[in-house]
Formats: C-alpha cells, structure tokens, sequence
C-alpha cells in the first residue's frame, strides 16, 4: 500500500529560499535604483510602460523612485482607469520585494519603532491593513510588506489586498491628473 504523504520541507531548504528571496530583494534594489534616471522613458510605451515604471518604483525596498508622479501625468495622457489597472497591477508586483524581505527572515526593521507600530496592525488586521496602507501615500508601506513577510501572511493574500490597494491609490493619482491637467487647460482656451 502506498501512502502519499506530501513531503515537508526541510529547514534547510527553507533557509536556501529566506536566501534567495533576501538576495533578489537586493538584487532588484540595485539595478532599479541604477536606472533611476530613465524610469521616466518608458512612459512612451504606453500602459506595458506605465506598468513597469510602477513595478520598479514600488520593488526598491526604502529608496525612493519616481512613480506616481509618473501617474499622475500619465493619468493627463491615456485614459485614468486604465492607467489605474496599469500602474496598480505594476506597483503590488513591485511590493512583493519588501513581502520577500521579510518572508526572508533577515528584516533589520524589526528592532524599529515604525515596524513595532505596524506590526500589530498586520498581526489584528491582517490584508485590510495592507490594503489601507498600500491605498494610502506612505513611505511606510516597505515595513508593512516585511512585517506581512515575516508574520508569513499567504503569498495570494498579500498580493490581492495589496493590488487593492494601489489600485485606488493609483486612481486617485491618475484621475487627479487628468482633472487638474484639464482644469488647468481651460484657462487657456
């Protein structure tokens, strides 16, 4: 008789993938925030560009790049709504980087004061503060995904409420673009 059991991973294997989530944290870090200065390029390609200014803005863990300024005018160029889905979808798969720092073991924020006042909401609330902390402008938003990450908050669960979030954080932004940059307009007509 065969018995299938689904083989745990050893502790081991888990430190082997803490090592590689910590080491691509870096890694994406390094060549974002080297190429800092053209981010604003892709803009010229449309939504797929928009999306990956939105990716490589929110994937630097606690070093700042442009991004929602970037949507912000976008939002004056191409339709608001679909620069929302666009730049949203791009900036949850950018956040994944502080999840995986965290999820990696070797958060340094841990002995902070800003990850001791988050961490217990993440613990009480779990994905509805991420979605209200990655929906609102915050330099924060790196220690709640490592505070996610470390609290082993379900991959699925992390990447939906964080889409949510930047979803409307993203609209406010590009909507705020293409009402301003209106408004701005019709003094000149």
């Amino acid at each position: 008789m065969s018995q299938s059991k689904k083989a745990k991973p050893s502790s081991f294997d888990v430190n082997i993938l803490r090592g590689l989530a910590l080491l691509a944290v870096i890694g994406i870090t390094v060549i974002i925030y080297s190429i800092r200065d053209h981010v604003e390029e892709f803009a010229a390609y449309g939504y797929p560009g928009i999306f990956l200014i939105a990716l490589m803005a929110n994937a630097t863990v606690f070093l700042p790049a442009p991004g929602v300024a970037v949507v912000f005018a976008m939002g004056s160029i191409f339709n608001p709504l679909g620069v929302a889905l666009a730049a949203g979808t791009g900036g949850a798969l950018g956040e994944l980087s502080g999840y995986l720092a965290g999820f990696s073991g070797q958060a340094v924020v841990e002995r902070t004061e800003t990850y001791n006042k988050i961490n217990p909401w993440i613990q009480k609330y779990g994905g509805w503060a991420i979605l209200v902390l990655s929906a609102i402008p915050n330099p924060f938003f790196d220690i709640a995904g490592i505070a996610a990450g470390i609290a082993k908050m379900p991959f699925w669960r992390f990447l939906l409420f964080c889409w949510l979030g930047q979803l409307i954080k993203m609209a406010m932004f590009a909507y705020a673009g293409a009402y301003s940059i209106d408004w701005i307009a019709s003094f000149y007509k």
